[in-house]
């Protein structure tokens, strides 16, 4: 029976709920006008701020027919003007309801409504858009479908402050990406927008600093353009300069700050000059201190590191700008339970966000570390922080996860702390971990720091080698991500650098030789070059040479004859030459390149190339294919002799390069030996 119950006590549920709004719907299909108006006007009075009426109105139909007597001629201007404001207040409820509003097509239906001539009407369809533009669940895309809208928005930027402020607020939410900042920038949006930064409204004033803050990030044309804009006799850099002032509003103070480090990190401004020296990056720091908001602080930091992320002085400079080092700390102790919030909704909101600022502290000591090495000394020794940093490689947000380990990236460029401090707080362990299951984007940065952590001085190398890292990073190798694969294979470079004979072997088993010759023929030139490197490692050592040789010789020819006879830089063909030289120092390996004629005359061919590193390259093969202490030299050197290498060395020993005519001249000597 209880089965049977269900369905009418939700639907009687529904009906109580939805019962008390009906009427309002009910009221919007009166013949009477008047009534209508009345209608309309009374639920905008229900929903104000009533999301569960907002919710209700929805479900029971009041958009189609408000947006049809929105677009409806015979209604007055001032009932379309009610719907429009009815809309934008539903619009401020739940994303929900913005979804619903979407999937009614709302957006064609306003901007319809911008061609009226009446302002009130106009200004209410414009609140309406901006409120549903601003949700994350709108797609930018859809202020861009209908060409003639932008022109038609930068046209009504005259018309009252409240279009200012909503155009503005619409097109910096709305400009995601160079696609828009070029169709804005073409539409005059910075000659359109720039004398608004004098309006007398802050809120005009704000809208339109955030929007050359969007135009301008990583925009050369844009902010190249914005350097030279004059508004009232003032260089636009200078008003954002004013606008960074103590006495000027926080938002106003990080907005203008990014606008300038956004300009200066698209060449539009030396990093040197003072508006960023003395101005721009003084305030920032003020931004991270803990007297500020914690979005206030992560925004600070975040911009801080995005702009001296590239600039060794700039590093330096806020490196001992008011004890910043020391005040990130900070970021990891909030809130702390001696907290001064008071207001219990902040300090819910900052709990749930606290996050974000470890994430900011990560991503600005990164930057900060990125060259030097004091400063990495004093990231290092502040209290702490490798503690911090293990911790946050294995936080949930992947955010926090990555702003972690870009920051130990960093960090692990530095020789001396490879030794020390990265020893002795084990870091290779937790970063195994993180390679074992992560995102492409960590993926990324954690592979590139365990290559520096395999590097032949860092003590790491052998627990790594020792925790499955051979099998780790040849599963990068096949990724279809081409930094991933760099990545995999320099590391086995590294790996590969000096080792013993057990890890090669480990090596090449685990890497498979077809995985090997797949890797040469990457279309990646960065894959190809450290495939080069690592088997320029593997082979060196003679037993080492002889030993892999004997198993891999015929395949390793292939693969060097094909990369000699394609097109390729000459970087790739004197690595490849290399290897050969490498080849050409092995006691048995030597007979795989004298049994080649094929080979030897590629030798000989690129003895006589226009380019010195590979003439020299190829110097390195015949000197160790001749060198005289060594057994079947004699029949090496006649074999060579007879291909005419002996003339060419005589032509190299008139070279003009001291380098090319030495090592020619040294070659003689064994054949006069």
């Amino acid at each position: 029976m209880a089965c049977l119950l269900e369905t009418p006590i939700r639907m009687s549920v529904l009906s109580e709920v939805t019962a008390s709004s009906r009427h309002y719907v009910d009221r919007l299909f009166d013949p009477d006008p008047q009534k209508v108006l009345q209608g309309v006007i009374d639920m905008k009075n229900a929903v104000i701020g009533n999301n569960k009426q907002k919710a209700n109105l929805i479900v029971l139909g009041a958009v189609p027919r408000l947006l049809y007597l929105l677009q409806q001629e015979t209604s007055s201007t001032e009932l379309k003007t009610e719907c429009a404001v009815v809309l934008g207040s539903l619009a401020m409820g739940t994303e929900n309801n913005v979804k619903s509003l979407l999937d009614c097509h709302i957006i064609p239906a306003l901007l319809q409504g911008l061609l009226s001539p009446d302002l009130k009407f106009i200004e209410a369809c414009l609140r309406c858009l901006r409120t549903i533009f601003t949700s994350p669940v709108t797609p930018e895309e859809l202020l861009y479908t209908d060409a003639t809208v932008i022109p038609h928005l930068m046209a009504l930027l005259s018309r009252s402050r409240y279009t200012q402020e909503y155009i503005c607020q619409i097109f910096s939410h709305c400009c995601k990406g160079p696609d828009h900042q070029t169709i804005l920038f073409n539409h005059g949006a910075v000659q359109n927008i720039a004398h608004l930064l004098t309006s007398v409204s802050y809120k005009v004033r704000m809208q339109a600093l955030k929007c050359f803050s969007v135009l301008a990030f990583e925009n050369p044309q844009v902010s190249m353009t914005l350097v030279n804009v004059l508004v009232d006799g003032e260089l636009l850099p200078q008003i954002f300069v004013k606008m960074l002032q103590r006495d000027k509003p926080i938002e106003m103070q990080l907005t203008s700050a990014k606008c300038l480090t956004y300009m200066c990190r698209a060449g539009a401004i030396r990093t040197d000059d003072n508006c960023i020296v003395l101005k721009t990056l003084p305030c920032l720091v003020r931004m991270c201190s803990k007297e500020r908001l914690l979005e206030e602080r992560v925004e600070g930091a975040e911009t801080l590191a995005y702009l001296i992320e590239p600039d060794v002085e700039l590093q330096r400079i806020a490196s001992i700008t008011d004890h910043l080092i020391a005040m990130l700390a900070d970021y990891f102790k909030y809130p702390s339970s001696v907290s001064a919030i008071t207001d219990i909704k902040r300090l819910d909101h900052d709990l749930k966000h606290a996050h974000e600022l470890r994430q900011a502290a990560f991503k600005l000591y990164a930057s900060l570390g990125a060259n030097d090495e004091d400063i990495r000394k004093k990231i290092i020794e502040t209290e702490n922080m490798m503690d911090r940093i293990v911790t946050g490689l294995s936080e949930s947000s992947v955010k926090v996860r990555l702003a972690a380990v870009r920051c130990l990236h960093s960090l692990s460029r530095s020789v001396q702390q490879l030794r020390t401090s990265f020893q002795d707080h084990a870091v290779w362990k937790p970063l195994m971990k993180v390679l074992q299951n992560a995102p492409d984007e960590i993926l990324v940065v954690a592979s590139s720091m365990l290559c520096n952590l395999l590097l032949e001085f860092s003590p790491s190398k052998e627990p790594i080698l020792e925790s499955g890292a051979v099998e780790l990073l040849c599963g990068l190798t096949q990724s279809e991500n081409p930094a991933l694969r760099v990545n995999g294979i320099w590391a086995l470079m590294n790996m590969a650098f000096q080792a013993e004979q057990k890890i090669k072997a480990d090596i090449l088993r685990s890497l498979s030789t077809e995985q090997l010759f797949r890797l040469l023929s990457d279309s990646d030139l960065n894959v190809l070059m450290k495939t080069l490197g690592l088997l320029r490692n593997l082979l060196s050592t003679r037993p080492h040479i002889d030993k892999i040789m004997s198993t891999h010789g015929k395949q390793i020819m292939q693969a060097v004859t094909l990369i000699l006879e394609g097109e390729h830089n000459i970087e790739v063909k004197e690595q490849t030459l290399c290897i050969l030289a490498n080849i050409a120092d092995g006691t048995t390996a030597k007979e795989l390149i004298m049994t080649n004629d094929d080979i030897l005359q590629k030798i000989k061919y690129y003895m006589g190339h226009s380019h010195v590193k590979l003439q020299l390259a190829a110097m390195f093969c015949i000197s160790n294919l001749i060198w005289n202490e060594e057994e079947g030299s004699q029949e090496r050197q006649d074999k060579l002799r007879d291909m005419g290498i002996v003339d060419i060395l005589h032509k190299l020993s008139q070279s003009p390069d001291s380098n090319l005519c030495d090592k020619a001249k040294m070659a003689l000597q064994q054949y006069l030996a």
